[in-house]
């Protein structure tokens, strides 16, 4: 039994080592997806480029995730999100820019929506009828950054890397200007109407331009402004002149620039300099006015047609303009007046003077020492007639040898100017002495005698009817029976006209006779005395 036990002894077992685990095959492709995401989820976050709000009016035209931004027409970013304000007043774009844009986004850069639009200043955007609309971006120049941008409702009219400057217009009325209208140099267009806004204050209009390079050079700080809206027409001595810049500024409206040829050149004026846009071109080419005074005039009669800026001329040369025109009552004469004060510039005319220093360097004493003798020599004021068709009038300044004695009112600030009553209150009072003169002729007694003249007159044609007219027809027969025995006479085969004829060549041949003894005897003026010689000898 102990032999068999030995035969079934079992091995003695052996204790294996641990087994270490191997990655499998299978975790490979999980790692790598991981993996491959996180990159991705990296890159998406270092790629991706600032985002920023635009608020707009209206969200027309604009879709989340398919609303482009573009620049030059390259994709910069993607409308990522569209909300109404807190106000409901306009809507709020979240937007999504490329990487590296941050640099773009200052204080003076621009978004707007670029979609179909009809304006004064033509059409735009009509490409987006097919690709859609999407946001168009301006940058700006300036080193602020921002990230809230409020969206121009329309398109700038120059972007900011558009070589020119910018200029800044202030008038009293913007007139027919608006948005996008021309500007221009001699006819050429060089610039457009950038913004125009109301003045705080509510008294004037503030307009920007810019112009074009290379003619933004033409700008100085002596060059003049003024609206070239319309048509501009002027009536003078040589015809009818019509002057405009263009058709469409008859329309649409424009404004054009010059420097006056007589000023001194002068460098090209900086960007942002302010200038007076003025009403016309005759208004903005004018000389400035140094030396301006002020005077009045005042008339006895009706100022009807006179207007405030009507010119105060001196033989036909424009010294002045009315500024005020009022009414004042003289206690004296117990009747209201005319007051009608002028600004006059004594510098126009110094160019036209012998002696300018007359205007210049004289003293004021001097200059009304001067003005007091004009006034003795009958210096004055008068209203005259400038436009027969719209009856305007004007202050006419000149000689009348034949006014009253004057003087001007020194003790008055401004002093007073002598007047002279108008051409047309002339007519009148001489029409009402005309007048007062015919009421005192006896119209009764001279129709009295007129009619008893024209009896008498008709006492005498019948008169002439029955005693005279009997005796002038007798007249007229025997006249007529003379004329028939004439002309039965001087007929061709009557006795007295072969007479006449006989006797006319009689007096042929006599005379032809008397002409050969004359022709001998100048020949022979010795025969006179011995005879005629014999042909013989």
């Amino acid at each position: 039994m102990a032999k068999e036990s030995r035969d079934f002894d079992l091995p003695e077992a052996v204790a294996a080592p641990k087994r270490q685990w191997s990655p499998q095959l299978v975790w490979l492709i999980p790692i790598v997806a991981v993996l491959v995401g996180g990159w991705l989820a990296v890159k998406a976050v270092l790629d991706r480029g600032p985002t920023i709000t635009i608020s707009f009016k209206t969200g027309e035209g604009l879709e989340a995730g398919k609303t482009k931004i573009k620049f030059k027409d390259v994709d910069v970013g993607e409308v990522k999100q569209i909300m109404l304000s807190e106000d409901r007043s306009g809507v709020v774009v979240t937007a999504e820019l490329v990487k590296g844009a941050e640099s773009s986004l200052v204080e003076d850069t621009h978004f707007w929506v670029v979609r179909p639009r009809i304006g004064a200043g033509g059409i735009s955007g009509l490409g987006t009828l097919f690709s859609g609309s999407y946001i168009g971006v301006d940058i700006g120049k300036s080193t602020n950054r921002r990230k809230d941008f409020v969206g121009l409702e329309v398109p700038p009219v120059f972007t900011g890397d558009q070589p020119g400057r910018e200029f800044v217009l202030r008038s009293q009325d913007v007139g027919s200007l608006d948005v996008s209208d021309p500007v221009f140099f001699r006819r050429v267009q060089v610039g457009r109407v950038v913004a125009s806004e109301l003045d705080k204050d509510g008294k004037g209009v503030t307009m920007k331009i810019f112009v074009n390079a290379p003619y933004d050079k033409y700008v100085t700080a002596n060059t003049r402004f003024w609206h070239a809206s319309g048509i501009d027409v002027t009536l003078d001595a040589t015809g009818v002149k019509i002057s405009t810049q263009s058709l469409a500024t008859i329309v649409l409206g424009g404004i054009a620039f010059q420097t006056p040829p007589d000023t001194v050149l002068a460098t090209p004026a900086q960007a942002n300099t302010v200038f007076t846009l003025y009403a016309d071109r005759a208004e903005a080419m004018k000389r400035p006015d140094l030396i301006a005074r002020a005077w009045v005039f005042v008339f006895d009669e009706s100022v009807r047609g006179l207007a405030v800026g009507a010119p105060v001329d001196f033989r036909g040369m424009s010294i002045g303009e009315v500024t005020e025109i009022g009414l004042q009552f003289d206690p004296v004469k117990k009747e209201f007046q005319t007051r009608v004060q002028a600004s006059l510039h004594a510098d126009r005319l110094r160019g036209r003077l012998k002696d300018p220093s007359l205007v210049t360097s004289a003293s004021v004493e001097d200059r009304n020492r001067v003005l007091n003798t004009l006034v003795e020599h009958g210096f004055r004021a008068q209203l005259k007639t400038g436009n027969l068709l719209t009856g305007q009038l004007y202050v006419a300044l000149d000689m009348f040898p034949t006014a009253k004695p004057a003087k001007i009112d020194w003790t008055k600030e401004p002093p007073e100017m002598p007047t002279m009553p108008g051409g047309l209150k002339e007519l009148q009072e001489t029409i009402s002495r005309v007048a007062a003169k015919l009421e005192k002729v006896p119209v009764d007694q001279i129709g009295a005698d007129l009619h008893e003249t024209l009896q008498s007159i008709d006492k005498l044609v019948k008169r002439l009817d029955a005693e005279v007219a009997p005796e002038a027809r007798l007249t007229l027969e025997e006249a007529r029976r003379t004329l028939g025995t004439a002309e039965r006479a001087f007929k061709p085969d009557a006795p007295l006209t072969q007479d006449t004829r006989e006797t006319l060549r009689e007096l042929s041949r006599t005379a032809q006779s008397l002409r050969l003894l004359a022709d001998y005897l100048e020949r022979h003026p010795e025969a006179l005395i011995r005879g005629k010689k014999d042909q013989k000898q």
